[in-house]
């Protein structure tokens, strides 16, 4: 087994920070730093190392649907002491971690798990999983500037792909929005916004695929169903 994907399955980090966790030097292989990629482990018999602590293998795989209040970071440890999403799940005895990120200011669905393997197929750029937000902004959008929206914007030298946008509630000086896009790049459903001359005031995200964050109340979690899961290993 490849070290990356032991890393992933044991619960340490996503195989795409493991490898940044190997590249970096934090990991070790019976006793001797590993910091190139492709090395090969047998789990039963090598002893690895993640800061100095062995790591084992993860025989419970949990799979959690956490609705992420504002004024939280989606890291394991924040370097300005901000409260993570960890500390809202402190009662989960198996270490995991979240499945991609939602901003500081960002409320909504964020799906936390140990299972490496499903971690890398939501959050890999080839899947085109779809997230679905909602999307309050100052003022309302022209059908000219939603399309634009639709066709993918400019945002500094990176254009986005096509989105879904609509307006899904109109209150005259703001407008609420749902807004569907399959990429994830820092802050894009706002700056999106931003670039059509939208300011966002309150973002949500209500879907990850085909799985909702339905009447899930902000700071709450729940299992995903066994349906949910399955759902999830086939995109």
């Amino acid at each position: 087994m490849r070290l990356q994907k032991f890393l992933a399955e044991s619960g340490v980090a996503s195989r795409r920070k493991s490898e940044e966790l190997i590249k970096n030097g934090f990991v070790s292989v019976n006793g001797e730093v590993v910091t190139e990629l492709g090395v090969k482990i047998e789990p039963d018999k090598d002893i690895v190392m993640y800061r100095g602590e062995v790591v084992k293998s993860e025989e419970n795989l949990v799979y959690i649907m956490l609705h992420k209040p504002e004024g939280y970071v989606t890291t394991a440890k924040d370097q300005f002491e901000r409260a993570t999403v960890l500390d809202i799940i402190s009662d989960i005895e198996e270490r995991i971690y979240p499945v991609g990120r939602l901003d500081y200011d960002t409320s909504g669905l964020l799906i936390m798990t140990n299972d490496g393997d499903l971690t890398y197929r939501l959050t890999h750029p080839k899947h085109d999983v779809e997230k679905t937000y909602i999307a309050r902004v100052i003022g309302v959008p022209t059908d000219e500037s939603l399309e634009k929206f639709r066709e993918g914007l400019m945002i500094g030298d990176y254009k986005t792909a096509k989105a879904k946008v609509e307006i899904v509630k109109d209150e005259g000086r703001t407008c609420s929005l749902r807004i569907v896009i399959k990429e994830g790049k820092n802050r894009q459903v706002r700056k999106m916004c931003e670039a059509i001359g939208h300011k966002t005031i309150a973002l949500k995200r209500i879907a990850t695929g085909k799985i909702f964050l339905g009447e899930l109340k902000r700071g709450e979690y729940r299992d995903l169903t066994m349906d949910e899961v399955k759902y999830l290993k086939k995109i």
